[in-house]
């Protein structure tokens, strides 16, 4: 099956945005279709199907699943996370396209990697102000938000690929308003603890 043009920019966009928020789920369940016969790997993706790949993307997704859900750790974890998903975004994108068209190779890295990092800020900046509440609950909703917002995302850019990059345009706008705020909501909050620190030792 011979994927065009818009097909494949919007799987590599999907690949790279998806990557921010959950790489693992993002390579075990491309790859997992890939190896089932459902969807047709492009470029260099095929290597995602491979048992080694699948078995080690299967066990970290599950780990993943499970540390997304407690606050605090979860925060750790996307921390630790920013020196990976942003460049795997990249190589995932580029990887949609071989290695063969060096332009569309060296665009779609570009494009993958900036998606990543915007997704992957948004999410950083979110879980981070849901952990400032002392209930669960909100963490553990846009976690499982997370958990289904990727399959959706990678299965509209193989079916309706141009449904899947308008989602997307909407998507990052959305995500650049919430850092925006998240990012003033937590400055102020970081204010109010250093104040709240800074009085007691006045006092003594």
């Amino acid at each position: 099956m011979q994927l065009d043009l818009t097909q494949l920019v919007a799987i590599a966009a999907a690949l790279g945005w998806a990557s921010g928020l959950r790489l693992y789920a993002v390579v075990f369940l491309t790859g997992l279709a890939g190896w089932l016969g459902w969807v047709h790997l492009p470029g260099d993706l095929h290597i995602l199907a491979s048992p080694i790949v699948l078995g080690a993307s299967g066990l970290m997704l599950l780990l993943e699943f499970f540390v997304d859900k407690i606050p605090g750790l979860d925060s750790v974890w996307d921390a630790i996370h920013t020196f990976v998903r942003i460049p795997a975004g990249a190589a995932l994108a580029a990887a949609v396209f071989g290695g063969d068209q060096a332009s569309w190779v060296t665009a779609a890295a570009l494009m993958g990697g900036t998606l990543a990092a915007t997704s992957h800020a948004a999410k950083m900046t979110t879980r981070a102000s849901a952990n400032a509440s002392p209930e669960p609950f909100s963490n553990i909703a846009l976690s499982l938000l997370g958990d289904g917002a990727v399959p959706v995302m990678l299965w509209l850019s193989w079916v309706h690929p141009v449904v899947a990059l308008v989602a997307l345009t909407a998507v990052v706008v959305v995500s650049l308003v919430v850092v925006w705020v998240l990012w003033r909501f937590i400055a102020r909050l970081m204010r109010r603890m250093r104040a709240g620190y800074s009085e007691p030792a006045l006092e003594r």
